[in-house]
């Protein structure tokens, strides 16, 4: 992922300035790359993701499940890139972490699977 050269300028002068005493990120020219994962470590993170727990129901077509919540609730979910990466097999009866969009609380994203 590439990060645009005035962000991180903004943000090193803004470390550069201001070091916290024992920071991890380093000062002077290894400053970008921790800076650089920092910034990667924010964006993975979803805002107004909500992560809640269930079974797995059935699976559909597509990499699709049907995922019954701890309350009851039934969703739709997709497996996440990153478990397909890593060819993470979901089966029925898994339990498993779902981040639901607070925009459609009927579909989500399966983040985990409990061994």
């Amino acid at each position: 992922m590439r990060i645009p050269r005035r962000l991180l300028r903004a943000l090193s002068e803004e470390i550069l300035e201001f070091p916290a005493p024992g920071s991890r990120f380093a000062v002077g020219a290894n400053a970008a790359p921790n800076l650089e994962s920092r910034i990667e470590e924010d964006m993975a993170k979803k805002d107004g993701a909500i992560e809640v727990e269930g079974r797995v129901v059935e699976p559909l077509p597509n990499a699709m499940f049907r995922i019954e919540l701890e309350n009851g609730h039934k969703v739709l979910a997709h497996i996440s890139g990153k478990m397909r990466q890593h060819y993470i097999r979901i089966l029925p009866e898994d339990r498993v972490v779902v981040e639901l969009s607070p925009y459609d609380l009927t579909r989500g994203r399966i983040v985990y699977r409990y061994k």
